[in-house]
């Protein structure tokens, strides 16, 4: 999903705050970048912006022309770089419009990863899928103009398919963090890791799915948020009492 959020293909300000235990940070209205950011270097910072202004024109352009219409070539031109620079930051095309794959695998790790003492791994996951919900970030799957988002997805078959593959690699982060926080090695899960994984990331998926089509569908996107926190919980509540060992 573009770097930042889109109302009817034009780029919007991420004014989002932090939440809860998902640890989503918002931007500093006096400096302009989230609390991570602050972090880094000079140079850093400048690369994540050109990262960011690639990204940006790339959304702008799939959402008006569709994804299969737009060439990287254009998008460099759009974004004043080479052709060399965007692949630089983005080895595929489908990453310039996907572009939160990266983040959503970090916060994933994350959200289990630094966990509060005696804390389950399904509660953190809970925490951060309901945080990123409630600040209307792009991962959360609901929000004002999201519509543009899913229907450009809906309309390339090379962006379902990336989509499909990053929900694997999300399926196969997670299963190795399962089986860290259960006293094993990440990178041999067993088998109760794959399946717990399998079945939380096959739970939101359907939950998502069934917000981007209640805003396709054009629901009010206030409706949609409230409604979807309460699939959200049942859906919580089912994994936790079907994966006892994660909960």
């Amino acid at each position: 999903m573009a770097d930042e959020g889109r109302r009817g293909g034009e780029r919007g300000a991420d004014g989002g705050q932090e939440a809860g235990g998902g640890r989503v940070r918002g931007r500093r209205p006096e400096t302009g970048f989230t609390v991570e950011e602050e972090r880094l270097t000079l140079r850093e910072r400048k690369k994540l912006r050109t990262r960011q202004r690639i990204s940006g024109e790339a959304t702008l352009l799939f959402i008006q022309r569709g994804f299969d219409n737009v060439t990287v070539a254009e998008v460099a031109r759009a974004a004043e770089v080479s052709t060399m620079t965007v692949f630089n930051y983005f080895p595929r095309k489908e990453d310039l419009f996907l572009d939160r794959i990266p983040e959503a695998q970090e916060l994933i790790v994350r959200a289990v990863r630094e966990r509060g003492a005696g804390e389950p791994p399904l509660a953190a996951l809970r925490r951060l899928v309901l945080g990123l919900l409630a600040e209307r970030h792009p991962l959360g799957a609901v929000g004002e103009g999201f519509e543009h988002f899913w229907r450009t997805v809906l309309d390339s078959p090379a962006l379902r398919a990336r989509g499909r593959e990053a929900v694997e690699e999300a399926e196969g982060v997670l299963a190795g963090l399962l089986a860290e926080a259960a006293g094993g090695a990440a990178d041999r899960p067993g088998q109760d890791a794959r399946l717990g994984a399998a079945l939380v990331v096959a739970a939101i998926r359907v939950a998502y799915v069934d917000a981007a089509d209640r805003q396709l569908g054009g629901d009010p996107v206030d409706e949609v948020a409230v409604e979807q926190a309460e699939v959200l919980r049942r859906t919580f509540d089912a994994l936790e009492r079907a994966l006892p060992g994660f909960a």
